[in-house]
């Protein structure tokens, strides 16, 4: 079983930061995978940000350019660090992870979710 802790979400005025920490623990094999998802109230949950363990990154075009994802392996943290934030980033950010158990099982796994709340 794999287990996804995050930090870091709270209240922040319109134009401000914010840095998300997620860590995974527990049965790993190896980490291929990890990212941020965010749901908003009343709509689906989407991909913000995701950063592969060879260092590929990728946004959504929302938050490109305002955002950074970046990575520790020997940690198997992930972080999101959110500049010039918008009201509309106003969300639930959860942490996601893709990787495997053992060298035959793969995993993914779901963290709790983290508020970020965004005052214009």
């Amino acid at each position: 079983q794999v287990r996804l802790v995050e930090s870091g979400g709270g209240l922040v005025q319109a134009g401000g930061s914010l840095r998300l920490s997620c860590t995974a623990s527990g049965s790993i094999f190896s980490v291929d995978a990890m990212g941020w998802y965010r749901q908003a109230p009343g709509k689906q949950r989407e991909l913000a940000a995701t950063f592969t363990s060879g260092g590929t990154t990728n946004y959504a075009d929302t938050v490109k350019g305002r955002f950074t994802i970046s990575g520790d392996n020997a940690r198997n943290t992930v972080y999101l660090q959110m500049n010039s934030l918008k009201a509309e980033d106003t969300a639930v950010y959860y942490c996601n992870a893709l990787g495997r158990t053992t060298r035959l099982s793969t995993f993914e796994s779901w963290g709790q979710g983290t508020q970020v709340t965004v005052s214009s």
